[in-house]
């Protein structure tokens, strides 16, 4: 596999994280740099992490997870989105100016779950490393690197629509999760085709 393959690949991974991130900038007041970075390296160390694990537990694992990774990728986000999506609903309307936002809080759980449900499909990536002998440190690192990027930006991209359309940007950032898994879902399904 060359580097072209490899930075294709890389980036193709990344779309999902850049999704939830702009979803997560969406729901921002001001940007919040320590917010982006945090997130981004969660998204790019899990990104990273996934195809080393199914590198190393190659396809006996995949036959474990594979039939229903999916559906694991669809519950975390319609979680997070319908969360989102609740959140925008019951919201306070009177809500103090000197309250933080949500988004612009730091959520070691939430953050977790998103990246484990973006990077699900990662682990077949790395399963396909092992059967191509492809070089596992430098293919993981461009991938993590390159979701790292991909995501810092999209929570900035996230934040200049947001700021300007706080309640419909978290509810358009919700409906845009629960679509990004039932997307997962039904490709999985074969009922929607790449």
């Amino acid at each position: 596999m060359g580097l072209a393959e490899l930075v294709l690949l890389a980036v193709g991974l990344s779309m999902d994280a850049f999704a939830v991130s702009i979803c997560k900038g969406l729901g921002m007041k001001k940007t919040n740099l320590k917010v982006a970075v945090v997130l981004g390296l969660f998204f790019g160390g899990f990104q990273a992490g996934m195809p080393i694990i199914g590198w190393a537990l190659g396809s006996q694992f995949m036959g474990i997870i594979g039939p229903i990774d999916h559906w694991i990728a669809f519950i975390l986000l319609s979680f997070i989105g319908g969360k989102m999506l609740w959140e925008a609903f019951t919201e306070d309307e009177d809500e103090d100016e000197g309250d933080v936002k949500d988004a612009e809080k730091i959520d070691l759980g939430e953050y977790l779950i998103l990246a484990i449900a973006t990077s699900i499909d990662a682990l077949a990536v790395g399963i396909s490393y092992a059967a191509l002998s492809v070089d596992i440190v430098p293919a993981v690192s461009l991938i993590g690197i390159t979701t790292f990027l991909f995501s810092v930006a999209g929570v900035a991209i996230g934040h200049t629509f947001g700021a300007r359309y706080e309640k419909p940007a978290a509810i358009v950032g919700g409906v845009v999760l629960v679509l990004i898994g039932l997307k997962i879902l039904l490709e999985h399904l074969g009922i929607l085709a790449l």
